[in-house]
């Protein structure tokens, strides 16, 4: 059992039921204000942190525990006689039991607490206490998490040197994950995102193949983003679910009128835009309807019961939207594996993405430029309204495409996409192969290409296939020979100098 016992905690759940046998049995209490008031109205006998460091608390609480007399309690190694002599020098006796948490300044940011209230959740002494208490884990046990104290209890409060070392090891973890969430609040420019922390949400079922363990983490403080969608029914996520999501609602959100997105191993296989929604659903249905089979969709407006009644007959593992209507939810019931995700994701931005190699990071800003019409180059004809509007769509959707990327499209539908190839060519003859498979008949039909091309042979594989007009970035060396190719072939090209690779 322990004898004495630093205590200062902001999180007080269960802090009681796990004191009490230690109180019973002896133990010294030493507690900072609140939690000293909060003991001693339990009958306990508690010292006041300033009878161990006698000088009183100040600075409305700010100075409490940062003093030597604290500090040398915690650091000291009672195994070396120098520091015993120098505890008994000082009258300091030391502690081997530390409870502490920190202020909480993620339950204020939360909130939205104003700056000012912020500032004085940031602690300063109790990552302090912590940090020292963990470095000196030989002797002394330190637990910063109320979830510890179940398995502590379970062992009869006698925690071997193995078990110190754990919760030492949390402590640095939980104080990282402090510090980084402050310094992510106070940098508002956000132009150098030095830190990164998370924190587990859920164990899943397996990674992206069932020999793989999955687990997702969320991002400390995280306001918004897909931990926070609300799973209305169905199975639990899997990790390939999630990316699936996060790659639907990426372009979904893109479109300001109705949009629906079908994703199928992380890239879209189907996407549909109208000022109806009901349209808009059956657009990116028909788009490939052999490739949506056990996709995923991402709907940017409210899932009305007619909306679900298309829907619903189709095979799908995940539907994400904003919100689902009552009779939508009705309908979807019958399908107790189908995921209905409800966040209105439309409302999201995120500056930055991460993506992890060997050791390390790589970290960009997410791809939000487009093309402008008015800077285009144009070799051929000027589109009008409507084939211009087919071609921004189209740009949207070809940059959340896999490079190699060509996306076809036509009045808002995607009719043929080809993705992931090794070369361009592969990826115009894929969506060429998809456009004349299922939609034949459209009219209207734009080519669009995530990079340049690098040789002539695309463009005179397009025209043959009957396409009229091509959108791509340019850059390339052969860009002249392809401007040539495309006039000579009655295909009206456009450069608009943005490249969109997604690797």
């Amino acid at each position: 059992m322990f004898k004495r016992a630093l205590i200062s905690v902001s999180d007080k759940q269960n802090l009681l039921s796990f004191l009490k046998p230690l109180v019973e049995n002896g133990m010294e209490i030493v507690s900072t204000g609140g939690t000293a008031k909060f003991l001693r109205q339990q009958g306990w006998k508690v010292t006041d942190i300033s009878e161990v460091t006698k000088f009183p608390e100040v600075l409305d609480g700010r100075v409490k525990t940062l003093h030597p007399f604290v500090h040398m309690g915690l650091l000291a190694r009672l195994s070396d006689s120098e520091h015993m002599s120098s505890l008994a020098e000082y009258q300091v006796e030391p502690f081997d039991l530390v409870i502490g948490n920190l202020y909480p300044f993620a339950q204020a940011l939360k909130r939205n607490a104003v700056e000012e209230e912020l500032i004085e959740n940031i602690d300063i002494g109790g990552p302090s206490f912590l940090r020292s208490a963990s470095k000196n884990f030989e002797t002394i046990a330190v637990v910063c998490d109320p979830q510890d104290y179940d398995w502590i209890q379970k062992k009869s409060y006698q925690l071997d040197r193995a078990d110190r070392k754990i919760l030492a090891a949390k402590v640095f973890k939980m104080v990282s994950a402090y510090d980084c969430l402050i310094s992510e609040t106070l940098d508002s420019t956000n132009k150098n995102p030095w830190t990164f922390a998370a924190q587990l949400k859920s164990e899943l079922r397996y990674g992206e193949n069932s020999h793989q363990s999955g687990y997702w983490y969320e991002s400390i403080g995280a306001q918004n983003g897909l931990v926070k969608a609300q799973i209305l029914q169905g199975k639990e996520l899997s990790y390939n679910n999630i990316l699936d999501l996060e790659a639907s609602f990426q372009l979904c959100q893109k479109f300001s009128e109705a949009c629906v997105v079908a994703v199928k191993h992380n890239n879209p296989c189907g996407v549909g835009i109208d000022s109806n929604p009901i349209r808009a659903v059956e657009k990116a249905l028909k788009s490939d309807p052999v490739s949506i089979f056990g996709g995923i969709v991402a709907i940017n407006v409210p899932v009305t019961q007619e909306m679900a009644e298309i829907l619903s007959p189709i095979f799908l593992e995940c539907i994400l939207a904003p919100f689902f209507e009552s009779g939508a939810l009705k309908v979807f019931a019958t399908k107790k594996n189908l995921r209905l995700l409800q966040w209105d994701f439309t409302k999201y931005n995120q500056e930055f993405e991460f993506r992890s190699v060997s050791g390390g990071l790589l970290v960009q800003f997410t791809d939000q430029k487009f093309s402008i019409p008015s800077n285009w180059q144009i070799f051929g004809n000027k589109p009008d309204e409507t084939l211009t509007r087919t071609l921004l769509f189209g740009e949207k959707v070809c940059a959340q495409l896999k490079s190699n990327a060509i996306a076809i499209v036509s009045n808002g539908q995607t009719i043929g996409l080809g993705m992931g190839q090794v070369n361009r060519i592969d990826a115009v003859e894929q969506a060429i192969s998809r456009w004349k498979t299922h939609h034949p008949e459209a009219q209207n039909v734009a080519l669009i290409s995530d990079a340049f091309f690098p040789f002539a042979d695309s463009i005179e594989k397009a025209a043959q296939a009957g396409i009229k007009w091509i959108l791509q970035p340019g850059g390339s060396l052969k860009d002249e020979e392809v401007k040539q190719a495309a006039l000579r072939l009655g295909v009206h090209l456009i450069l608009t100098g943005i490249r969109h690779f997604k690797h």
